[in-house]
């Protein structure tokens, strides 16, 4: 029996998803490049959400959320990084990439990821009002789309939950005094 040649994107999907020790260390890595977007947009006065995109263990892309900043409704850490990667790479498809981001992306980022065909998404805390990949809907698992993605949550979720946390309480402080 012969086996057929994989192609250069099933190549990378099977080294995405081998999971070991070291994988979980590259993606607490990662994971870390993504707080670091978040802690500065956070400096910058927008909810501290970050992502980066990741190909063949390079950094292709980073972003904080900039919706204040930018002022537009749509300039969450995901899309942002989405579209620089696709610049940087000069094509839609990121087949072939991996998104880390802080917090459970909400439904127009997972249907982002959904439309630049990543394949992996590695966030870290859970988001309870407005999380689209398992919290509140399904979207990047449900079987009635053409294309899905694997997914690993919980990665650093502590601290991605804490500069949340931290943001707002700052926020909240800030209006009673």
């Amino acid at each position: 029996m012969s086996r057929r040649k994989l192609t250069p994107v099933e190549k990378a999907r099977r080294e995405i998803y081998s999971v070991s020790c070291l994988d979980i260390l590259n993606h607490q890595n990662w994971m870390a490049l993504a707080l670091e977007q978040a802690q500065q947009a956070a400096q910058e006065g927008d909810v501290p959400v970050g992502a980066v995109i990741v190909r063949n263990g390079e950094l292709i892309a980073a972003a904080g959320n900039a919706r204040q900043r930018l002022q537009r409704p749509t300039a969450h850490a995901e899309i942002l990084a989405i579209e620089q990667a696709c610049e940087k790479l000069g094509t839609w498809n990121l087949s072939d990439c991996a998104v880390y981001v802080t917090l459970e992306p909400c439904c127009m980022c997972a249907g982002a990821i959904l439309q630049a065909r990543i394949p992996l998404v590695v966030y870290g805390a859970d988001d309870p009002k407005a999380g689209a990949v398992k919290t509140l809907f399904s979207l990047l698992n449900d079987s009635r789309l053409n294309h899905r993605c694997e997914v690993i949550s919980g990665i650093l979720d502590t601290a991605c939950g804490k500069v949340l946390t931290d943001f707002f309480q700052k926020r909240r402080d800030e209006k009673k005094g």
